[in-house]
């Protein structure tokens, strides 16, 4: 990166930093947040809070810990500045909002919403929280754009528990299947611009999200268990067994690590519904079921329900429904570049501030990665990226990515 970019890259940081500074109503807690979100984005081995302490210059981790436990400002203020700035530089007519959950391991039983509970991120059951997120995605860019602690019954049906880690008396049992319906509403209403949701089949086969989408105007490409009752028939795969081969056609899904990602598509109109697919007598809305066949392994049937305008091709249903990847992709930059999942917060409040920081700062990446790529610059680099990890700083030189990092302080 040459020193203007580096200039560039800085100055725009300070200026999302001074957008939502004032939701932070002292300086102290201003200058915190800044510290701590330059420094989720700076190269530290491990971002918890001794070594983000550490990198700020910071003596002890106490101003950071203070800024995630007690002092007073409402994340979800700085999540709603985080959708308008993702409308801003992402945003997009197609834009599609896609929705799934990640797993956060952890030890013990004291940390809010813990239990040994499946994570699809460990692939098993384990100690854990489970976060349920939403992501924006445009052909520009994507970016994580909301989240909610899923609290399991053993937590909300035990008052003290939830006491201990500071979650509000009001907060009650929610699925994560409601968790995701307040995140989608909370989505349309925010200035995104969103025309379609996508979600796995955990979400998909739920009647009441999907019924929820439809009364919202909303398209949708919904992954749902071959076992799915649908209006072709008793079940979705058994309306698909009797495709005629023509029926199958291959499609690009979009653009992955290896090419385009082809499957053999089958597509088939369903029958409308009155309450929904009308207006004024008119029909304004089509449903769809369709089935993604595997090239190599063609037993491997994965099965979606459609909700789109009429207008609305087959195409576009397929890149909507290969767009729900995008999310996994979110999850893994922000863990590995915002220290997403390295939080070490007990307290329900920690939880929500670490992770909408942690946002914050892979929403400012992806942002300044989307205006390269329509300049046609090359992708971008940190500031402290380079060929050589020596820097020169004054009369001495730095290490800025050493091996090893300097072990924190025990507590």
């Amino acid at each position: 990166m040459t020193e203007q970019a580096a200039e560039t890259w800085d100055r725009d940081l300070d200026h999302l930093l001074t957008t939502i500074g004032h939701h932070f109503g002292r300086v102290e807690p201003r200058r915190r947040m800044r510290d701590y979100v330059r420094a989720l984005l700076a190269p530290v081995a491990r971002k918890n809070s001794w070594q983000l302490a550490e990198h700020v210059g910071h003596a002890t981790p106490d101003g950071l810990q203070h800024l995630l436990s007690r002092a007073r400002w409402n994340p979800d203020d700085v999540r709603d500045d985080l959708q308008t700035y993702v409308a801003e530089h992402l945003g997009r007519p197609d834009g599609i909002l896609i929705i799934d959950d990640t797993g956060f391991l952890k030890k013990g039983t004291t940390s809010a919403g813990v239990q040994r509970q499946y994570s699809g991120t460990a692939g098993r059951t384990e100690n854990c929280q489970i976060g349920v997120f939403a992501a924006y995605t445009s052909t520009v860019g994507r970016a994580l754009v909301d989240r909610e602690l899923y609290l399991p019954k053993s937590w909300t049906d035990d008052r003290d528990r939830c006491r201990a880690a500071k979650i509000p008396d009001q907060r009650e049992f929610a699925t994560k299947n409601t968790l995701a319906a307040t995140i989608v509403r909370r989505a349309l209403a925010s200035p995104l611009p969103i025309a379609w949701v996508t979600a796995d089949a955990a979400y998909g086969q739920d009647n009441r999200f999907r019924r929820m989408l439809e009364t919202s105007g909303v398209g949708y490409v919904l992954a749902v268990p071959k076992s799915q009752f649908s209006l072709a028939g008793p079940r979705i795969d058994r309306a698909f067994e009797q495709a005629p081969d023509q029926a199958w056609e291959r499609r690009s899904c979009g653009a992955g690590a290896k090419g385009q990602r082809e499957y053999d598509w089958a597509a088939v109109q369903l029958r409308p519904v009155a309450e929904y697919d009308y207006q004024n007598g008119v029909l304004i809305r089509r449903r769809w079921a369709l089935a993604r066949r595997s090239l190599s392994r063609p037993d491997e049937i994965a099965y979606y329900l459609g909700y789109a305008p009429l207008d609305v091709a087959v195409d576009e249903l397929v890149r909507v429904a290969g767009a729900r990847w995008a999310i996994e992709e979110c999850f893994q930059a922000a863990k590995n570049e915002c220290g997403l999942d390295e939080y070490e917060v007990r307290r329900y409040v920690g939880w929500y501030r670490h992770i909408t920081l942690a946002m914050l700062a892979h929403t400012f990446l992806a942002a300044i990665s989307a205006r390269a790529a329509e300049k046609g610059d090359p992708p971008v680099r940190m500031p402290w990226s380079s060929s050589s990890p020596w820097r020169k700083c004054g009369d001495s030189w730095q290490l800025t990515h050493p091996e090893t990092s300097t072990p924190s302080p025990t507590r």
